[in-house]
């Protein structure tokens, strides 16, 4: 199974490397990385260029955000499954493709546990994201996968189209709602840390943004689940979160 794997760039010389090098470690060899580069203005497509390799394709233009970016990806991958990898996120291992890989021969979509790390080059975690089957009612619980380590077979990707991009921390949780509460695909959560992902992204870089990613994310459970102006999943996602902060031995798992 060919994985494509797309990542998302801008002025990112700090991380880039990092993320470049894990995909080229990982022992699945069927495999190719888009990096859809914004047109960065810092040592960013120079580091790009250094990784020779005819595994990793590049676009660089302006875009309109990370989600737009997405979508590029999403209309120029080639393989038989797609997925994420941020660039300022690695792999945790060199076998985490092939499992992904293994797991998409009998799902539409996988997803797996996550690190939040402090910086690629200590690898201090500093969140511990374990992920869930997905619960009966879905979305409506709290309940969503780690969107970095979504990988969906590509009849999946065809039939939710693209990011919606009017949402601006959200449109991956959006995303993530059509494909498997309305289209109902089958979902297969893999029992292994996929990613470690460096602390402080869009949607995680304070308590600001975490307010701006709830209520967007409200928006599209009402948009597509019919939830009313304030739901239950509106104060147990942010809640599912604080187990997080506690080693994984201490405390039960949560998504």
């Amino acid at each position: 199974m060919k994985i494509s794997v797309i990542t998302v760039c801008y002025n990112a010389q700090a991380t880039i490397g990092y993320a470049l090098e894990s995909f080229l470690d990982q022992r699945h060899a069927d495999k190719e990385l888009l990096v859809i580069d914004g047109a960065s203005t810092d040592g960013t497509p120079d580091i790009v260029k250094s990784f020779k390799s005819d595994q990793i394709k590049v676009l660089s233009e302006p875009d309109k955000g990370m989600y737009d970016a997405l979508n590029k990806g999403l209309a120029l991958y080639t393989g038989d499954a797609v997925g994420v990898l941020h660039s300022d996120d690695t792999y945790h291992d060199k076998d985490a493709l092939s499992r992904i890989a293994q797991a998409l021969e009998s799902a539409d979509i996988v997803h797996g546990h996550l690190n939040f790390v402090d910086d690629h080059a200590r690898k201090r975690v500093v969140r511990h994201w374990r992920g869930q089957e997905r619960p009966a009612n879905g979305f409506r619980t709290g309940w969503m996968p780690a969107h970095t380590t979504l990988h969906v077979r590509r009849h999946v990707a065809e039939t939710v189209g693209p990011f919606d991009l009017s949402l601006r921390t959200a449109s991956d949780y959006d995303w993530m709602i059509r494909a498997i509460d309305v289209h109902g695909f089958e979902t297969r959560m893999i029992d292994h840390i996929l990613v470690d992902m460096a602390e402080g992204g869009k949607s995680t870089s304070g308590i600001s943004a975490h307010i701006h990613h709830n209520l967007e994310a409200l928006k599209a459970r009402r948009r597509w689940l019919g939830t009313g102006v304030i739901d239950f999943a509106l104060f147990a996602k942010p809640a599912r979160k604080i187990g997080q902060f506690f080693r994984p031995g201490q405390r039960s798992q949560l998504a």
